[in-house]
């Protein structure tokens, strides 16, 4: 299935051990430039029965290196995945993560921290291409297969 610590694994995956995975904008734009496999991957989590969830970072993110033409197929995407909100609980768990890390000397970007925070928050899995951005170890993160 691709989750680094889930048990179990495979495509047999019972639809009871669906989950919702929030996108980190590197996947998301990945999926919209149809990049490196990606689409299939993700058609194959839905066929699991996984949904998708997006959050305030990455729908300013992405808005932020869309192009003029782009803007319908962009919508839909995310329209189509569940939003999860930034709640000041969310943006003070984002605040001590960046300020936990920084005093282990491993500077995390503010928007990474927000990501993390709503996908700890909301028991979410995080789907990204930066795995480096995202060290925390109580995260769920899902294992991408490499782009080609």
């Amino acid at each position: 299935m691709g989750f680094e610590d889930a048990e179990g694994g495979g495509t047999s995956a019972a639809r009871a051990d669906a989950m919702t995975i929030l996108l980190d904008t590197s996947v998301v734009i990945d999926i919209l430039n149809r990049r490196g496999g990606r689409n299939e991957f993700f058609r194959q989590l839905l066929h699991e029965g996984h949904t998708f969830a997006c959050c305030a970072i990455t729908v300013a993110e992405v808005y932020t290196g869309m192009r003029p033409h782009e803007k319908s197929a962009t919508e839909e995407l995310l329209g189509g995945f569940e939003y999860f909100e930034t709640f000041r609980t969310t943006a003070e768990r984002a605040g001590r993560l960046k300020g936990t890390w920084a005093r282990k000397g491993h500077s995390l970007g503010l928007p990474d921290a927000l990501i993390a925070a709503v996908a700890l928050e909301n028991g979410l899995a995080l789907a990204t291409g930066n795995r480096r951005h995202f060290p925390m170890p109580e995260l769920k993160l899902l294992a991408l297969p490499a782009l080609h």
